[in-house]
């Protein structure tokens, strides 16, 4: 299985050095792993004559089977789970709204399930974390969106409902807004970094809305902060940020239409061989739950 496993790095990273560093070994064991799977197996897995690591057309094959051997290998190994399960390192992506919601549901789950994998989570935008993803710097996130690089395999996990909101007294009441009518007010948006603000951003601008006056940050509680301050008219997920409803700190406006759910996924590469991340991503859309209100920590620095 090592053979197979210098394999694929190899091919994945382009060059044996790369392989051994990530495999933490020599390159002088990497080429000696390629020599004793070409020899175990008869077959030429690359083409010498190329300078840089080019397999052959039956190299080509033989990597699909080592990709399959290694899933394999790695559904056996986990299996039992529980306390029979590996000692792993697991690096988890999600956004702001997942780590005010449903994150510590996550975290306790995989303890429970997975007491001896180790969690490394990072919270930031979804274009980083889609980019962290590609450059193999993470397993597994969960962003919004449906449409992903090929390379990445994604489960749906839910949507989330946004309302557009303002200081109470900001805007004259009516029974409902249309989008035209909010051009007289800054808008306080999501940046295009965030998987949320780039959906609802092409969705306005697919109805040719295109506000003329705009303030944009990729911070969730920033954003809430610039609108109790009465800076302009926003959205804001209505479950998570119920408590600045309740308390009058925002009222919302009936603008219509309404703004579409954003879908959130859990998302991996599936050219990493591992039944965990994919057992992971199942886990995700059984805890996830986006309804729930934001705890109190981000909320209390808010003043109206």
């Amino acid at each position: 299985m090592k053979q197979l496993e210098a394999l694929l790095w190899i091919v994945e990273l382009g060059t044996f050095e790369r392989a051994a560093a990530k495999l933490s070994t020599s390159q002088s064991a990497i080429s000696k792993r390629m020599h004793e799977l070409e020899a175990s197996t008869g077959i030429a897995i690359f083409d010498r004559r190329e300078r840089k690591a080019q397999l052959t057309d039956e190299g080509d094959q033989v990597l699909v089977l080592a990709r399959q051997m290694l899933a394999l290998q790695d559904q056996i190994v986990t299996l039992k789970g529980g306390e029979n399960s590996p000692f792993r390192k697991l690096r988890l992506g999600v956004t702001e709204l997942t780590a005010f919601t449903w994150l510590p549901s996550l975290v306790s789950a995989i303890r429970v399930n997975y007491p001896n994998v180790t969690l490394e989570p990072q919270v930031d935008s979804t274009r980083a974390l889609c980019e962290s993803l590609a450059d193999d710097k993470i397993d597994i996130i969960a962003v919004p969106g449906t449409l992903f690089d090929s390379a990445f395999t994604s489960v749906p996990l839910a949507k989330v409902t946004n309302v557009w909101m303002a200081r109470p007294g900001l805007v004259k009441r009516k029974r409902s807004f249309r989008l035209t009518d909010l051009y007289e007010y800054t808008i306080l948006m999501q940046g295009r970094r965030s998987g949320s603000g780039l959906f609802l951003s092409k969705w306005m601008e697919a109805r040719g809305v295109f506000f003329p006056h705009s303030i944009s940050t990729d911070s969730l509680p920033a954003l809430a902060g610039l609108a109790v301050a009465g800076l302009g008219v926003g959205y804001l997920p209505r479950q998570c940020f119920q408590p600045l409803f309740s308390k009058r700190m925002l009222t919302i406006l009936p603008v219509k239409p309404a703004l579409p759910s954003v879908p959130y996924s859990a998302v991996y590469r599936h050219d990493r061989p591992s039944a965990l991340t994919s057992t992971i991503a199942e886990l995700m859309r059984a805890v996830c739950d986006f309804d729930r209100e934001s705890p109190a920590e981000p909320l209390n620095s808010i003043k109206p």
